[in-house]
């Protein structure tokens, strides 16, 4: 029998990019099958019940979706080369840092691939290869449907106009800077091995923002560390990396920038969204840094991200709960993460991601047809 996993993946993912890279470097055996079309319609859509990328099948023939969840489940049975520390501090601050950079920089990735014109064209060129290629149309029609589809979604549909580009430009730029200190300073976030947190900053680093021209130009110019840990990082492997984490209760002096970005920028929006949910909107206005997003969509998988988050720091004991919040509170950090408690999304009242709860039949299954991956759930 075969004992490797198989991902089904795409060159051109998000969050492919991201479980690769993890992959590699826990040195997990996996055979990689680049989805088209027909593959999405296929058996990605008849065993999750979405066409999104990257899920897995394990050897025993189990199906496994979500980046972040499937890491979880390989820890819990890979302990060799631990990217989540024990110290309860550093813990958390990577579990907030990895869905920060798994959720908040998916707008600019989106925004830079999808509203310059060569990026577009470049992309939607690649799409039309590669995930379109059996479908029975012309190429130069499928790659002009892709570019006004991802517009149209990710773009246009999710708060990106003319009173928010320069905010959404920012979010990169601003991260580039705060990342190229770190590396500057060391080989990865934490110290001298990956964590949590390198991955989820991989996501949108590795398949968008060092290969797609527009944000590339952007790094190489201003944060060749970050170009160089992105290599790093592809190339790391958890028992020939030498280096450590710091001390614990201690982070990096450079954290606390990302900190800072975390409670100014995505808590308040995380928090946002989730009350949209709770009064069953499907739009809501919100104001981020002095930037007025009007008509975001509400994403019901961001609402079950705060609250998993919220889940992490009620299972630690009081003393350790007592020192995250003190140093999310230093970072304005705390009091969005819980504002107006908790609120329940639901979304996965009847599975355990990563694994996959049974599809719907019948009609309710194609709803799965050319869904946004936000609902429910992202990659």
């Amino acid at each position: 029998m075969d004992d490797r996993y198989t991902l089904y993946g795409m060159d051109v993912s998000y969050f492919t990019g991201k479980l690769e890279a993890y992959l590699r470097y826990k040195r997990v055996p996996f055979r990689r099958i680049e989805a088209t079309w027909r593959t999405l319609l296929g058996p990605i859509r008849r065993h999750t019940g979405l066409m999104k990328v990257p899920v897995m099948v394990t050897p025993a023939g189990h199906w496994l979706q979500d980046s972040t969840p499937i890491i979880d489940w390989f820890e819990a049975r890979l302990p060799a080369g631990a990217v989540l520390p024990a110290d309860p501090l550093q813990a958390v601050c990577c579990r907030l840092l990895e869905d920060y950079a798994d959720e908040w920089l998916w707008r600019p990735a989106l925004h830079f691939r999808w509203s310059y014109r060569r990026d577009a064209r470049l992309l939607g060129d690649r799409i039309a290869a590669e995930v379109t290629c059996d479908l029975p149309l012309p190429h130069r029609l499928r790659a002009a449907a892709m570019r006004r589809r991802q517009y149209r979604l990710y773009v246009a549909g999710d708060g990106v106009r003319a009173e928010t580009r320069a905010h959404v430009e920012s979010i990169y730029t601003a991260t580039l800077a705060r990342l190229d200190a770190i590396f500057a300073a060391q080989p990865f976030l934490l110290g001298g091995r990956p964590c949590l947190a390198d991955f989820g900053f991989f996501a949108s680093m590795f398949r968008h923002f060092s290969l797609d021209p527009t944000p590339a130009r952007i790094m190489r110019d201003t944060a060749p560390a970050v170009y160089a840990w992105v290599a790093r990082l592809w190339n790391a492997r958890h028992d020939t990396v030498g280096g450590d984490w710091p001390a614990a209760g201690t982070l990096p002096d450079g954290w606390g920038a990302l900190l800072d970005d975390l409670g100014a920028a995505y808590l308040p929006y995380l928090h946002a969204n989730a009350v949209a949910w709770r009064d069953r909107r499907r739009r809501f206005d919100c104001d981020i840094q002095g930037a007025p997003y009007r008509n975001l969509p509400v994403v019901h998988y961001r609402v079950w991200c705060r609250e998993r988050l919220q889940q992490h720091v009620d299972a630690l004991a009081d003393d350790a709960r007592a020192t995250v919040r003190a140093r999310l509170e230093a970072h304005g950090a705390w009091q969005p993460l819980w504002r107006d408690g908790v609120i329940a999304s639901h979304l996965h009242d009847r599975d355990h991601p990563p694994e996959c709860a049974p599809p719907a039949s019948g009609w309710r299954r194609w709803r799965a047809v050319g869904r946004s991956p936000w609902n429910p759930g992202a990659a």
